[in-house]
């Protein structure tokens, strides 16, 4: 497994990235072969980015609460 930083580069109507000649000879990859890639954008603000998408089973109030208690009495 290699993992290659890439920027992704208008191709038509989508997307592409470009695989390094090196890491095609070295994973011993052809044209037709299935690869899987992991996609993660650099430099986001996960946090930010995440925020509201996550249900929880209490109110977001009671949760910091309880965090804040946890936090203070040690």
């Amino acid at each position: 497994m290699v993992e290659l930083k890439v920027r992704l580069r208008k191709w038509g109507n989508s997307f592409g990235i470009v695989v390094p000649q090196k890491v095609v000879v070295e994973e011993k990859v052809k044209e037709g072969d299935e690869v899987t890639i992991l996609f993660k954008k650099e430099g986001g603000n996960v946090l930010r980015e995440s925020f509201g998408t996550f249900k929880f089973k209490k109110p977001i109030n009671k949760l910091l609460k309880e965090v804040d208690r946890e936090l203070w009495s040690v």
